[in-house]
């Protein structure tokens, strides 16, 4: 026999909803036995009804006849079934030391014997007896694992009750709610209205746990009335316990004095002395004998062993000393395994709060990306308006003290423009929405345009730019030139304003060469104040600049560099820097760049915006803003350029079908059909015109899926001026531009 395992109980009147029931049914077993009163079903059916009448010693001795009967016959399965049913009993009586002694008996047959029903019910008694010592998780998984070796209506039903009661135990109501409301309509065979009253009782429990009341009251009579109406004697009390406590909750006293009243009764017939002791001394009775029969056959075994070795007196002291150590080893184990569990089903618990914390998180991420995006997109809009007139104004001879405010308005508008495009970028990258281009474009060219655009702010700290490009670089390579022109953008920016009365250094030299893929150093030197060592370390990091005294003096946002070292990680590579303090630093980083064999010799010419003839083009501008419609049409008409305007994407559509333009300015977002969409449209009926977007891009826009709809040239808001004449230029004398060149 194995030694007990210690349970920690808790006898609680409200055992409905807290406590899992046994199954008291099986299916029929093959017998030859003529009378059906001498059959093992016989006895369970008689064990089942004595039990829903609270007369457990009745139910026990029903029980001890069948295992007596199994015993005759040598059935091997009735046997574990009895054992079994003694287990879920004893169990229900809150006795797991005999419970445990019935489930080990039945698990010894179970070892020899190929029977999934038995394997079933015996992963149903480990399931309850680990949910009432709190391990709630390891007790569902043990349940799955019963659902699937057998599909006894009647066990089912019962692994459906217990799943309910755990649920609800561990707050998950929804789930609850789902096994409860499948019970009260079930079609058990033998404890279709018994299960219905403990799902009623369940509900009751889970309402009550909700908070609503006037549900739990309904559930907790239509259990009532069940357990009256057949005769189910502890459920009626568990009903009576519970109505008693709801309706004080609600404040209905007289009704919960009525079944306080009535709960005394039903105590008084339920539980007398007498009864309680008949109860005991049968339960201790049968207990006894079968724990006697347990150690006659032990001794049995030991007396033949013993007989066999011809030492019997040795054999018996080192059985005894053996099944000793077995002893202590088994409890030893159970404890481990008791400490296991209850870890594992705290782990479980705790993964379970991290997933939702990780999704709470996750959302946060999403919301905080969503406003950022919107704010950034819709800030655009007024700022267009903000830029154009301000550069409107400069070109129409302000006089002399008005130049100083419009230049201050120019500045402020384009620093804020700055920020909103730094912070638009930090979003895309946060949110995984950049990728890498792989398209064809000239280094040279790339970092020669990002000298060039700074050439004003070195000239305002006096500063000299000097690029030094080694031409051994191939001309036509395969990338990202966006992306590397905001890199240098942002490192040769950066080094300018920290830098005054010295130079900034643009090294770009060939590293490595191997068939159609080069390595390329690159490293943005400067003379300015320099980064202490202590600064470096947090350099790179959002909204970092060294010092607060730096920012004062410098201003910017401190995301720069950030950028560039979230840009530079698309392409798997590293920024690095050297500095200290007063003598300078040194942005340096390595990239890996194909090599386009295939593309055509440079070419030295370029047209600008002075080389294009604009007047006398017209245009058709698409935009829902009545302002930036204005702004467009003023900028247009400097160069003598003339325009019709369509407020949407329908009226564009319309337009472009019924004129002739020498080019179509797109805006993106629009109320109805958006810009990309209009432009599918006119692309269906027009393959040559060149379509312009104009737009504020927000974090969920991509520039592929703008020229992938058919669009020429991206031009974002607000706009540089030079900027916007250039592509309409490009795209509008595209052939001339060809043929020149």
């Amino acid at each position: 026999m194995r030694s007990s395992r210690p349970y920690k109980v808790c006898v609680n009147f409200v055992l409905a909803f807290l406590l899992l029931f046994p199954i008291l049914s099986v299916e029929a077993q093959h017998t030859t036995a003529k009378n059906a009163a001498t059959t093992l079903e016989s006895y369970y059916q008689k064990a089942l009804t004595y039990r829903h009448q609270n007369k457990i010693d009745a139910a026990l001795g029903e029980l001890e006849k069948a295992a007596t009967l199994a015993e005759e016959k040598e059935d091997l399965k009735g046997l574990l079934n009895t054992y079994h049913k003694f287990a879920l009993l004893y169990l229900e009586l809150d006795d797991n030391i005999t419970t445990l002694f019935f489930s080990d008996r039945a698990g010894l047959i179970l070892k020899n014997t190929q029977y999934p029903y038995g394997e079933a019910v015996h992963k149903f008694i480990e399931a309850s007896l680990l949910y009432r010592s709190g391990n709630n998780f390891q007790a569902l998984n043990i349940l799955e694992e019963a659902k699937k070796l057998n599909n006894d209506k009647n066990l089912l039903n019962n692994i459906l009750l217990a799943e309910a009661n755990i649920y609800l135990n561990i707050d998950k109501f929804d789930d609850a709610s789902t096994n409860f409301n499948a019970l009260l309509v079930n079609s058990d065979d033998y404890e279709r209205a018994y299960l219905a009253t403990k799902a009623n009782l369940g509900l009751a429990a889970m309402f009550q746990k909700q908070g609503q009341l006037e549900e739990s009251a309904k559930h907790g009579e239509a259990a009532l009335l069940l357990a009256n109406k057949n005769g189910f004697f502890k459920p009626l009390l568990d009903a009576s316990v519970f109505l008693a406590k709801v309706y004080e909750e609600l404040g209905e006293y007289q009704r919960s004095l009525e079944f306080s009243k009535n709960l005394i009764q039903l105590k008084d017939s339920l539980f007398t002395i007498e009864e309680v002791k008949e109860v005991n001394k049968a339960a201790n009775e049968i207990r006894t004998e079968q724990m006697n029969k347990a150690l006659v056959e032990e001794r049995a075994k030991n007396e033949e062993l013993s007989a066999s070795a011809n030492r019997s007196e040795i054999t018996a002291i080192l059985t005894s000393a053996f099944l000793t150590i077995i002893s202590i080893l088994a409890v030893s184990l159970y404890r481990n395994n008791q400490i296991k569990l209850k870890t594992n089903d705290l782990l479980q618990t705790k993964n379970k709060e991290l997933e939702t914390a990780r999704d709470a998180a996750v959302s946060a991420m999403e919301a905080k990306s969503n406003f950022l995006s919107t704010v950034t997109h819709e800030l655009r809009t007024p700022l267009y308006a903000v830029t154009g007139l301000t550069h409107l104004l400069l070109e129409e001879n302000p006089e002399e003290h008005q130049k100083e405010h419009l230049k201050s308005l120019k500045f402020s508008g384009d620093y804020l423009l700055n920020f909103i495009n730094d912070i638009l970028q930090i979003n895309k990258i946060d949110a995984d929405k950049l990728e890498p281009l792989n398209i064809e474009f000239k280094l040279k060219k790339v970092l020669t345009d990002v000298i060039d655009s700074l050439q004003q702010n070195a000239k305002e700290n006096n500063t000299k730019m000097v690029l030094d490009y080694d031409n051994n670089i191939p001309l036509n390579l395969l990338g990202d030139p966006l992306k590397l022109s905001q890199i240098f953008m942002n490192l040769v920016g950066n080094a300018l304003k920290f830098t005054k009365d010295g130079q900034v250094n643009v090294v770009a030299k060939l590293k490595e060469r191997q068939e159609d893929t080069i390595t390329v150093y690159f490293e943005v030197t400067d003379t300015g104040i320099g980064i202490s060592e202590q600064q470096q370390k947090n350099i790179f990091d959002s909204f970092e600049q060294g010092s607060i005294q730096i920012n004062r003096e410098y201003g910017g946002t401190g995301l720069g560099l950030t950028i560039v070292k979230s840009l530079l990680g698309l392409f798997d590579s590293k920024i690095h820097l050297k500095s200290e303090l007063g003598t300078g630093s040194t942005f340096f980083f390595e990239l890996d760049l194909n090599v386009e064999e295939s593309a055509i010799a440079d070419v030295p010419f370029e047209m600008t915006v002075d080389d294009f003839e604009f007047a006398g083009l017209h245009v058709l501008i698409v935009e829902d803003n009545k302002i930036n419609q204005v702004i467009t049409k003023k900028m247009l008409a400097k160069k003598e350029i003339t325009c019709d305007i369509a407020n949407n994407g329908n009226e564009a559509i319309d337009a472009a079908k019924n004129n002739k333009y020498a080019a179509i300015l797109m805006d993106i977002h629009m109320p109805g059909i958006s810009g990309t969409e209009a432009t599918r449209q006119i692309r269906k009926f027009d393959k040559d015109i060149p379509i312009i977007a104009l737009t504020a891009i927000s974090m969920e826009d991509s520039l592929d899926e703008f020229y992938a709809a058919g669009c020429n040239a991206v031009v974002t808001k607000p706009f540089k001026p030079e900027v916007f004449y250039q592509k309409i230029g490009e795209n509008v004398f595209k052939a001339n531009i060809e043929n020149r060149v």
